[in-house]
C-alpha cells in the first residue's frame, strides 16, 4: 500500500497572510488539525491548530477582548507556521510515511508531486489503516500467540488453521519477548475458540490472548 492510496485529497492549504483567527475558524470549519500553507502554488510551511491556538494571548492576559481580536487579527499564519516542512510521495510506502512521523514526532505530511502539494497522509489516515489491517470492525476469534521464531513457523500456522476449517480475515506479527520469539495475532473466521486452541497447540509456545469478538 502506497501513500497516494489512503492520503486525503483534495488538501485544504491556506495563505500565509491569512490571520490566525480565520486559518483557526477553518480548520474547526472543516474538522481539520493541520494544513499545508502554500503560496503561488507552491509549499511554504505547515501549521497545526496547535500553532495556531498558541499564538493566543494567555488566558490570564489583563487585556480587553476587543484587544485581543485586534491584535489576534494583527498575527498571520506565516508566523506561527513551520517552515521546513517534510514531505513525501504519492508512491511513498505507507509505512515508511508511518515512520517519518513516528521518528519525527509528527502528525501529518503534506504529499507532493512535481513541487506541487495534492495531499495530506496523517496520524488518523494511518489509524483507519490499522483498523483494517487487524480487521477490528470485522466478527471473528481474535488470538494472540507467542511462537519459536524461526522460518517457517507462520506457514505452519496458517495451514494448521486452514486444515481446521478457518478462514484468516487479518494477521499481525510483532516482536516477542526476546529475539527468539514472536508475537502472532490473527483474527479468523469458521472455528470456535476451543477449536482454534486444539489446531495450534503443537505450534503454540504460550496462548497470550484468545476472544471471540463481534463486529463493531
Amino acid at each position: 500500500m502506497l501513500v497516494g492510496d489512503r492520503m486525503s485529497h483534495p488538501v485544504i492549504t491556506i495563505p500565509p497572510d491569512m490571520p490566525v483567527v480565520d486559518a483557526l475558524n477553518l480548520m474547526r470549519t472543516e474538522h481539520i488539525r493541520r494544513t499545508p500553507v502554500v503560496k503561488d502554488g507552491k509549499l511554504v510551511g505547515i501549521v497545526s491548530d496547535k500553532d495556531l491556538l498558541n499564538a493566543s494571548p494567555s488566558p490570564a492576559t489583563t487585556l480587553s477582548v476587543w484587544e485581543i481580536n485586534y491584535l489576534l487579527s494583527k498575527i498571520t499564519v506565516e508566523e506561527v507556521m513551520t517552515r521546513d516542512v517534510i514531505t513525501v510521495t504519492e508512491d511513498t510506502p505507507i509505512e515508511e510515511a508511518a515512520r517519518i512521523m513516528a521518528d519525527n514526532k509528527i502528525g501529518g505530511l503534506p504529499v507532493v508531486r512535481d513541487g506541487k502539494v495534492v495531499g495530506i497522509i496523517t496520524e488518523t489516515d494511518l489509524f483507519k489503516i490499522f483498523l483494517e489491517m487487524m480487521g477490528a470492525r470485522v466478527p471473528g476469534v481474535r488470538v494472540a500467540i507467542l511462537v519459536p521464531n524461526v522460518k517457517g513457523e507462520l506457514a505452519q500456522l496458517t495451514k494448521a488453521i486452514s486444515d481446521a476449517g478457518g478462514n484468516i480475515i487479518s494477521l499481525g506479527t510483532f516482536a516477542g519477548d526476546d529475539p527468539s520469539t514472536a508475537l502472532i495475532t490473527i483474527k479468523l473466521s469458521g472455528l470456535t475458540e476451543e477449536e482454534v486452541k486444539e489446531a495450534l497447540k503443537d505450534l503454540v509456545e504460550k496462548f497470550e490472548d484468545i476472544r471471540t469478538m463481534s463486529a463493531a
